[in-house]
């Protein structure tokens, strides 16, 4: 019997034209986890652990959490955020090691409108 698609590599079209190579299908969609120490937005060994697992079980492509792109667009004050430096730096990290283990990632900016938290 034939391989399922599902567990076959795929490369997505980029604008580059190189394309994006996934080791197969299984994509992790954006959850709002709501799971930051502090009212900072900056992620943490929380996320690292979280998303990193995926990476483990053999999703390709993980998509993160919604990440707020101000404090005042938040959901609530548990969000991550990708505002300031600080956050970019976490984000970077859990990046490096989700990429270390075979996954590709990508992320979901977020805003809530008129139902921000802020």
């Amino acid at each position: 019997m034939p391989l399922s698609k599902l567990f076959t590599p795929v490369t997505i079209p980029t604008r580059s034209g190189a394309g994006l190579m996934l080791r197969n299908r299984v994509v992790l969609p954006p959850m709002c986890q709501y799971a930051v120490d502090k009212t900072d937005g900056v992620p943490t060994d929380w996320q690292l652990v979280h998303l990193g697992s995926m990476a483990h079980g053999g999703f390709s492509l993980i998509v993160t959490e919604a990440s707020a792109v101000v404090p005042e667009g938040r959901i609530s004050d548990r969000d991550a955020g990708i505002w300031n430096e600080e956050q970019v730096q976490s984000w970077a990290r859990v990046n490096e090691y989700v990429h270390a283990h075979g996954a590709a990632t990508a992320i979901q900016l977020a805003h809530a409108g008129a139902k921000a938290w802020g």
